[in-house]
């Protein structure tokens, strides 16, 4: 067994651990990360999905709102982001011909569409519900990046306790029912708070309010924007950044234990496989890019089957020769798919999508959110296919859990998932999708379905839950221990020198760069 040492080793090239990566090798620290995969990026990649198609889609994560201009400065990073005009679009389930059409550059046409809909009066309950989501972001997304404030620091920073008792201490389902009256703008409202996690509205353990919390902070807007050139240039500015400072980045190298060391100033061992021949690495800092149920299994640790992290949803994503037609005469694809477009996500479909989930079935109605990539930037598509009119969708399934797949039944509940989430799109258009799907270089159509399983296998990314566990508030609770760097950053593992970098650290989750900064933070402060 070959031996080496390095002063900081990362488990996991996910876009956190390069981000931590980074900070740490500008500061002359010698940093190895260490990825399974044969590429870096973990989910924040680009990929060629389709056979003989010239199209690098966003296989995994695709929108960028947490990722902090302050990371992107002190990295260098080359990273262009681009905010989309409308914020979403809604078609009405009974009567696909009327839709709810959200203009951020114009609350006119908003209003108007509200009234078309039938929903008028909720045109000002809306634009005063998401006024309090700015006064939260304007308080809290300044945290991200610095050490955790307490509960009561928060609140006061937030100044206003109508709105911190609505969004933080009582279920989201309240706030959104009393600001707001039709069943379709509450359900754009609630979606925020169930990407990724699977919860009713009211439920008393508020992890959708966690969940919406970090969906409208982003930028201290909220606005999900889309990064030229995919995810992939993403996380590759990011790893150029790493490998410029000094860090090694090795893939095709997969953990199989660590040895925690029992004190700061201590050696822990990290051991892994390449190419067949076994490695051991010392080193006083081990940072973890993996979930903490990863972690815990590298660390040997007992892990109760209960505590298992899991995902709800389902991701597809489509390749077309052109945008489909909408029922709805009144309003074009390109501004359809220009933001997010809500499929079967009224606040009461929602609601009967989560119970049949619950109890082991694949929604009757699958509620969906499309987006389409290609539409605000081309240049993930090759020249010939930009010509033909060629466009891009990514599909977000909600209430898809983890509990619903198993190794002996995936690839049919895949087609299942699959099957509903094409009849949830076609119920709104004019014609079906399937009319204007491309076929790849074997003739198969371009449609490619990731199941929770599916995740799991491909990124290491226990249960396919998207922030490797529940969603933890950007704050601690007052009285909580604050002693070490670690604990202050919200990085902290029972083992001093062993530190979550990736999305399990407090704040973390989404494609963000926190959880690595923060981390990288930790170190810099304990040395």
């Amino acid at each position: 067994m070959s031996k080496e040492a390095y002063d900081v080793v990362i488990v996991g090239g996910g876009h956190n651990g390069l981000t931590a990566a980074a900070y740490l090798a500008k500061t002359g620290r010698s940093v190895l990360v260490l990825e399974r995969s044969d590429h870096v990026g973990g989910a924040a990649i680009s990929a060629e999905a389709f056979e003989g198609i010239d199209a690098r889609l966003s296989r995994y994560s695709y929108l960028v709102s947490l990722l902090p201009q302050k990371i992107i400065d002190d990295l260098g990073l080359d990273v262009k982001l681009i905010r989309r005009r409308y914020s979403s679009y809604t078609p009405v389930p009974a009567n696909p011909e009327l839709g709810l059409l959200v203009d951020n550059q114009d609350s006119s046409a908003t209003a108007s569409s509200f009234s078309r809909i039938g929903e008028a009066e909720d045109a000002a309950g809306f634009e005063a519900f998401y006024a309090k989501t700015i006064e939260l972001a304007k308080a809290l997304w300044p945290t991200v990046t610095e050490p955790l404030v307490t509960r009561s620091e928060a609140k006061q920073l937030l100044g206003n306790d109508v709105v911190w008792d609505e969004f933080i201490e009582r279920p989201l389902g309240e706030v959104i029912e009393r600001d707001i009256k039709g069943d379709i703008a509450r359900g754009v409202a609630y979606t925020d708070g169930i990407i990724g996690t699977f919860a009713a509205p009211h439920d008393a353990g508020l992890d959708q309010n966690r969940c919406f919390l970090y969906h409208v902070i982003g930028g201290t807007t909220g606005d999900w924007d889309v990064p030229v050139g995919g995810m992939g240039a993403v996380s590759g500015e990011i790893a150029r950044a790493a490998r410029q400072a000094g860090a090694t980045l090795l893939t095709e190298a997969e953990v199989t234990a660590i040895a925690p060391a029992e004190s700061i100033g201590d050696l822990s061992s990290v051991f892994y496989t390449k190419d067949g021949q076994a490695h051991e690495v010392s080193t006083p800092w081990v940072l973890a890019n993996v979930s903490p149920w990863v972690l815990a299994q590298l660390l040997g640790e007992e892990l109760a089957p209960e505590k298992r992290p899991e995902g709800a949803q389902v991701k597809v994503n489509l390749l077309l020769k052109r945008l489909p037609k909408l029922a709805d005469p009144t309003v074009t694809p390109e501004q359809a798919f220009g933001g997010t477009f809500h499929i079967n996500e009224t606040y009461g479909q929602l609601q009967k999508a989560f119970e049949e989930a619950s109890a082991g079935k694949v929604p009757s109605t699958m509620p969906c959110e499309i987006y389409c990539h290609s539409l605000s930037d081309p240049s993930i598509l090759g020249p010939e296919l930009r010509a033909s009119g060629a466009q891009t969708l990514t599909v977000f399934g909600i209430h898809a859990p983890h509990s619903l797949v198993n190794r002996e039944n995936n690839d049919a509940v895949r087609a299942q998932l699959q099957e509903a989430v094409l009849r949830s799109l076609n119920s709104v258009l004019a014609e079906p999708i399937e009319d204007v799907l491309m076929r790849d270089a074997n003739g198969n159509l371009c449609v490619e379905t990731k199941t929770t399983l599916d995740l799991e296998d491909a990124l290491n990314m226990t249960g396919g839950n998207i922030f490797h566990g529940l969603l933890s508030w950007p704050w601690v609770e007052d009285g909580d221990d604050l002693s070490t760097p670690a604990k202050r950053w919200g990085v902290a593992t029972e083992y001093p020198s062993v530190l979550l970098c990736g999305s399990g650290a407090r704040r973390g989750g989404a494609v963000s760069g926190i959880g690595g900064h923060n981390a990288a933070m930790a170190v810099l402060e304990s040395n």
